[in-house]
């Protein structure tokens, strides 16, 4: 189990949704119940799958995947959202999926993006991944009340075409992995929710700044209100890349906190310079994938603090608690 989705179902109980990778590297969505002592989070109860590749777009020659899901619990639209990766022929793409219950998902489709003359690129060509849902509306660039996607770009097309190389939107001079928003009109995803798999007027929201991201950043945990603005967790990757591995042991992954503005989330308010969190215990420095801290649940609590949950090492989850400053 490793890199969990998690949300408090409707009588208040806590579920993780773990990936599950079985053999062939085939990836699943699983489903667990928090188990608590003393108010912490000490272990789970497991309770199946509740999601599996199906679909062509999710499946390849290879293997296949449903991987690192994220839910954000969306009031508007009384319904549980699932953002994830699909492993399928061109890659990993943004797949979505509702559920009213933690139960039964209904999958909504991949996500895709509008054509923007200003960029001089399809968006739908490139790989995309974490993916996170605002629990809410929030205004466009244009001002239209919508609903916002966070996602990560990736530019390097050699995948389809060997050679093809990195080949970032017109106005992009920095070809790192870098956090977009873009966005779905809200009266059009309540009138269908289906309509929020399409979104447009998309942006950067941050790139690579410190030692510690200077590979690449991508969104962790499902954006969370605050009194100072949209509260992310989100990772950064370091390192020394090396050709035709992957995952090389010189690559790190730590996570740091952003926070966005409440008025226009396209701007960061605030930013972490050092790591919230690193590779620092033998569980995050020793696993399938060594050196990863992977941000991707967060379970906000009555008194303002919150439960991280992460991926340690691409092998098992890890929780940590964040404290309000002050």
């Amino acid at each position: 189990m490793l890199n969990p989705a998690c949300a408090r179902s409707r009588d208040g109980e806590l579920y993780l949704f773990p990936r599950l990778v079985a053999k062939e590297n085939l990836s699943r969505v699983g489903r667990a119940r928090v188990l608590f002592e003393d108010g912490l989070p000490v272990g789970v109860e497991r309770l199946g799958i509740v999601f599996e590749p199906a679909e062509l777009w999710e499946r390849n020659a290879r293997t296949g995947g449903v991987e690192d899901p994220r839910i954000t619990w969306i009031q508007g639209l009384d319904a549980y959202l699932m953002t994830y990766a699909a492993y399928g022929p061109l890659g990993p793409r943004i797949g979505l999926a509702a559920s009213v219950d933690l139960l039964t998902w209904r999958r909504l489709g991949p996500a895709s993006f509008d054509y923007n003359p200003a960029l001089n690129t399809d968006l739908n060509l490139y790989s995309n991944k974490d993916a996170l849902l605002f629990p809410e509306t929030v205004p466009a660039p244009d001002g239209t009340p919508s609903y916002a996607l966070l996602h990560r770009p990736t530019w390097d097309l050699s995948w389809i075409a060997p050679g093809e190389g990195e080949l970032p939107p017109q106005g992009v001079r920095d070809p790192r992995g870098a956090i977009w928003v873009s966005f779905a009109p809200a009266e059009q995803v309540e009138a269908d929710l289906s309509r929020i798999t399409r979104y447009g007027q998309h942006r950067v929201v941050a790139m690579p700044e410190q030692q510690w991201e200077e590979l690449k950043i991508g969104g962790g945990t499902p954006p969370v209100r605050t009194e100072d603005g949209w509260l992310l967790v989100y990772h950064g990757v370091a390192g020394s890349l090396v050709p035709e591995r992957e995952h090389p042991p010189e690559v790190v992954y730590s996570a740091g906190l952003m926070l966005l503005d409440i008025a226009d989330v396209t701007r960061v308010a605030a930013r972490s310079t050092t790591p919230l969190l690193e590779p620092s215990t033998e569980g995050e420095r020793d696993g399938m994938v060594p050196n990863v801290v992977f941000p991707t649940a967060i379970d906000p609590r009555g008194d303002g603090s919150a439960d991280i949950f992460y991926g340690m090492a691409d092998s098992r989850i890890g929780a940590a608690r964040l404290f309000p400053s002050g």
